[in-house]
């Protein structure tokens, strides 16, 4: 079939080698599986103007005028182009994306495999009865007369003019509703009369509690009158519940010497709260209390679990819990019946990476929401059943709690830079929105009082040194300052200090000499991720920074911080999270998030373009290498523990180094020093930041028995003699209580949202 490819094709349909593309989707179609590849519009754009000359070389240049006009990109857009579209042709049975375009050194791109226009399923229908009568044979449907065509001609017509009619009482209205509105409420201070300032800028909550302690996990009573929370002082921790205006906590119980109570769920009648007991020695308990502190029974073990979470069942009769580990680890979903005690596990698709945390049913208890992987995750809901399982969100985010707001939208908790914030999720539309509330999380909504409660956290973090092996020599201090600084990278030869401050009002990257004060100096340009810490070539020249540009796409940068240069380095994968240098300046390892949602550790070698993969390992969450022993030491999203492998990431070196630390939730808080050593910060029932040794001796330091330390990252001296942490030096976290905002209408034709309820 002859197609002419200048021309705008009748079908949206293209057939490329084995692969259906649906420009109109932008989606590539593989043969025998239901799985698709999602374009970006440039990439369709290559695509075709390939497909107008298959076989034939296409220039750099001539791409560059058909897909970028009038504008200067660098060759990077269109290798990324390429890569994309050689990816989504990779999962063919051929399993190779090169094989269906060609690069062509130093001229451009040529495109192998055959392509064909396709028809559409509405244009085979529309076209039968002409082919039919072109063939001399009868046509299925009868053909279409001109009287029936003028009909439908008027139709559109009418059609087209009504349309033009909404829109235009749609833009009267509008200006009616702007005009005839009375002026906006004052938030802000307001100046009365030209010279008296009246008022202070109001907040959309208020704060409940406010003592020396620090209130966390908040749950609302169904009618929303009522708050129980967990309050942490002094190494213990035990539930409180008062009520949501500004009266006194009391204690719902006390704990037993050594235990701390925390995570209280209220149940859907407001009779009971269920809440985890953690005794000495790693024992754990679900209990279940009454609301006045009574009827204490214990509902399940819950034993050496990492990231314990669960919630009610909209019925009362039984609890929802997320995967766990320890002695009675699960993976997955599962229901507990409190009254026979038996489990009893939700059947959906899940990775064997996967940890699916924090379930609970939709109110009108036909859906359930999670989060899968709360470390690098998403927002997902299921059909309560199990079934239809899709994810929400896409951004490989920190989450830091959720709750349902209805039966079809979200709040949750995210961190974002160096603080967290809560967002809104409709869950129909996948539409995000910032609530416009800095430092919250931990989101709680009353089932039926439109009650929103939530932890307000506004710690500050240090920069210390503290030497390790002398716990009478005090630590250091660097850079003071009253802001959030945290990850502090050493380099390897302990001159330098790079770090992520807020310190100038923005989150950015920062670098000083340790013996001059006076070095310090912002990186202009630079947007760093606060999830996953930096790591410096081994000479010290060079930084590898995790970070997003202004459409906040993620991407590697190489920092020169001496000198205050940088460059976005074109890393060949989705979603970049992570990268070190690896045993050559030229070999780099990159922890990535690929199509399939998928955690791994690549080894690239940058020599060629596009970079050449040259091994890989799935399920990896973090990654330092280890010069001293030539190893590559990483953590797992799977497992708690450390890991090992060579450097040239062979499957068959792979083996477990510790078998619990890191924990998972902490999975960030480890460092790795010139000479070997890998140190390894956790909290103690004695100590709030504690140094243990993974490998060797296992010794213990105690840092700090008070403050605890930023769990984003440290680093140790290139000698093993001092650690470089971020402490918190003012620390509290207070709830806070507000009314569940009016949810914005959706837009019908501009009109919906200048109508109100």
């Amino acid at each position: 079939m002859a197609t002419n490819f200048i021309e705008k094709p009748s079908s949206d349909r293209l057939r490329v080698g084995e692969c259906l593309v649906v420009l109109s989707s932008r989606e590539v179609h593989q043969p025998a599986t239901s799985r698709t590849q999602r374009l970006t519009p440039k990439s369709v754009g290559v695509l075709l103007v390939l497909a107008r000359r298959p076989g034939q070389v296409v220039t750099r240049d001539e791409l560059f005028a058909e897909v970028w006009p009038d504008t200067m990109p660098t060759n990077d857009v269109l290798t990324q182009a390429v890569t994309q579209l050689r990816k989504a042709f990779a999962a063919t049975e051929a399993g190779e994306g090169a094989s269906y375009i060609e690069t062509i050194a130093k001229t451009g791109y040529r495109l192998l495999a055959p392509v064909a226009w396709e028809s559409s399923p509405d244009a085979a229908v529309a076209d039968a009865p002409e082919e039919a009568d072109a063939a001399g044979v009868d046509a299925p449907l009868a053909p279409v007369h001109d009287g029936a065509r003028h009909t439908r001609r008027k139709v559109r017509r009418y059609g087209l003019l009504a349309i033009g009619v909404a829109l235009l009482l749609s833009t009267l209205m509008m200006a009616w509703l702007l005009w005839g509105r009375d002026a906006p409420s004052q938030t802000d201070a307001t100046v009365v009369e030209g010279n008296r300032v009246v008022g202070s800028p109001a907040r959309p909550y208020r704060l409940i509690t406010a003592t020396e302690g620090v209130e966390v996990n908040p749950s609302l009573s169904p009618d929303g009158a009522l708050v129980v929370f967990a309050r942490e002082q002094d190494n213990s921790s035990s539930l409180w519940i008062q009520s949501v205006s500004n009266a006194t906590a009391t204690p719902l119980l006390t704990p037993p010497a050594g235990a701390l109570d925390r995570f209280p769920v209220w149940s859907p009648n407001g009779r009971n709260v269920a809440f985890a007991r953690f005794l000495p020695q790693g024992d754990c308990e679900v209990l279940v209390v009454s609301a006045t502190g009574t009827g204490l029974r214990r509902a399940t073990r819950c034993d050496g679990t990492d990231m314990l979470s669960f919630d009610w069942a909209p019925d009362g009769a039984s609890l929802l819990f997320g995967s766990m580990t320890g002695r009675y680890a699960s993976r997955g979903i599962r229901s507990l019946d409190l009254a026979s005690g038996r489990w009893s596990s939700l059947r959906y698709e899940m990775g064997s990476d996967d940890f699916d945390y924090a379930p609970r049913y939709s109110p009108d208890g036909k859906k359930i929401g999670f989060v899968r992987n709360p470390q690098v995750g998403d927002m997902w809901v299921m059909d309560a059943d199990g079934s239809n399982a899709q994810r929400l969100t896409d951004d490989a985010a920190e989450i830091r709690g959720w709750s349902w707001l209805g039966s079809d939208e979200m709040v949750f908790g995210r961190r974002i830079d160096s603080e967290a914030r809560l967002y809104r999720l409709d869950v129909a539309t996948r539409a995000l929105r910032d609530m416009g509330i800095d430092n919250a999380q931990s989101p709680a909504v009353s089932r039926g009082g439109g009650n929103l409660a939530f932890v307000r956290s506004q710690p500050q973090f240090g920069l210390f040194r503290i030497p390790l092996g002398d716990e009478n020599e005090p630590p250091q201090r660097l850079f003071a300052s009253s802001a959030r600084d945290g990850q502090p990278m050493v380099s390897p030869d302990g001159a330098q200090l790079a770090f992520t401050s807020d310190r100038s009002g923005a989150f950015a990257l920062w670098w000083a000499r340790l013996d001059e004060p006076a070095s310090l100096q912002m990186i202009e340009g630079v947007r760093p991720e606060a999830r996953q810490p930096m790591d410096w070539s081994e000479d010290g020249r060079r930084l590898l920074v995790t970070g997003r540009d202004a459409d906040g796409v993620p991407g590697i940068y190489e920092v020169a911080p001496d000198e205050g240069h940088w460059a976005k380095l074109a890393v060949p994968v989705r979603e970049p999270l992570q990268a070190v240098y690896g045993p050559t300046p030229d070999t780099l390892l990159v922890v990535e998030r690929g199509d399939d949602e998928r955690m791994a550790l690549t080894l690239f070698d940058r020599r060629q373009q596009p970079w050449k993969r040259l091994a890989s390992l799935e399920g990896v969450s973090q990654v330092r290498y280890d010069r001293a022993a030539q190893r590559v030491l990483f953590t797992r999203l799977a497992s708690g523990g450390l890991w090992q492998a060579a450097s040239n990431l062979a499957q068959d070196s792979v083996k477990n180094v510790h078998a619990e630390l890191p924990s998972r939730w902490r999975y960030r808080t480890w460092a790795v020093a010139a000479n070997g050593a890998v140190e390894y910060q956790e909290i103690s029932r004695n100590c709030s930041s504690r140094l243990t040794a993974i490998a060797g001796d296992g010794a213990s330091q105690c840092l700090d028995a008070k403050r605890f330390s930023a769990g984003n990252g440290l680093s140790l001296a290139p000698d093993g003699s001092a650690v470089f942490i971020a402490l918190a030096t003012a620390d509290n976290a207070d709830i806070g209580m507000m009314r569940v905002p009016q949810r914005a209408p959706r837009r019908v034709m501009g009109l919906a949202k200048w109508l109100s309820p």
